[in-house]
């Protein structure tokens, strides 16, 4: 996806379907947020993405710029721990696409976004927190691209894949982290609220770069396993 104007498009595009799944499973992760959270994050999430679509609304010029905005608006919008987190990591990652949106340049962002987000929350892999989906997606992609020569696409599907399975891992986890942590042993059983709104805005990122990608794939569970070796270190932590 070389033409810049055509990147752009594909990021308005995205960020119209990501705004777009978060109001219809607002509901669903409020339930989830309810059982461990504040039962806010469905509501933050579904205002922070309408926000962005508010502040990005007719923008051009370079992808880096675009998605810097949609940190600075989800920042500004999104409450509780959420805000910082997504908002502010995908500022910091946001550089990493001052060349345009290639398979290079999207390997940096989404490592830059990992460790932004752990710097920000502490969070480690095994802690039931959005990490625990963010880790196995990240990794997976740069090995999909820098090992396994596979194309932006191919790998972002295979991400998908193994985020869905991190998703998965948080649910027998104790929270060790954040909110959910002061419920203790009463959080095993419950799936993360923001692994889970991580999950839906890469399956809506991999919808759009099917379509503008002109690509058909299938996502399978060839990924590494999730998540890496010696996570499961920390569930008992």
């Amino acid at each position: 996806m070389a033409d810049t104007d055509v990147q752009v498009e594909a990021l308005h595009a995205a960020l119209e379907n990501i705004a777009e799944r978060l109001a219809e499973e607002k509901t669903y992760l409020t339930d989830l947020d309810s059982a461990i959270g504040d039962a806010d994050h469905g509501a933050n999430m579904n205002r922070g993405f309408q926000t962005v679509l508010e502040k990005t609304e007719g923008m051009d010029g370079e992808p880096a710029e675009v998605v810097k905005t949609v940190g600075m608006a989800i920042v500004s919008e999104v409450g509780g721990a959420a805000g910082p987190l997504y908002g502010g990591s995908i500022m910091t990652a946001s550089q990493e696409l001052d060349e345009g949106i290639t398979a290079e340049t999207t390997v940096a962002f989404a490592e830059a976004y990992l460790e932004k987000l752990q710097d920000r929350g502490g969070a480690q892999l095994g802690q039931k927190t959005m990490v625990d989906a963010v880790t196995p997606a990240v990794h997976t992609y740069k090995k999909s691209i820098e090992e396994d020569d596979l194309s932006p696409l191919e790998a972002l599907a295979k991400a998908v894949d193994a985020a869905e399975r991190g998703v998965n891992y948080t649910v027998p986890l104790r929270a060790t982290k954040g909110r959910a942590s002061y419920l203790g042993w009463r959080s095993v059983g419950h799936q993360d609220p923001g692994a889970t709104s991580t999950l839906f805005i890469l399956q809506e990122l991999l919808e759009t770069a099917t379509e503008y990608l002109d690509g058909d794939v299938e996502r399978d569970a060839t990924s590494p396993t999730v998540p890496d070796d010696g996570a499961g270190e920390t569930e008992d932590a």
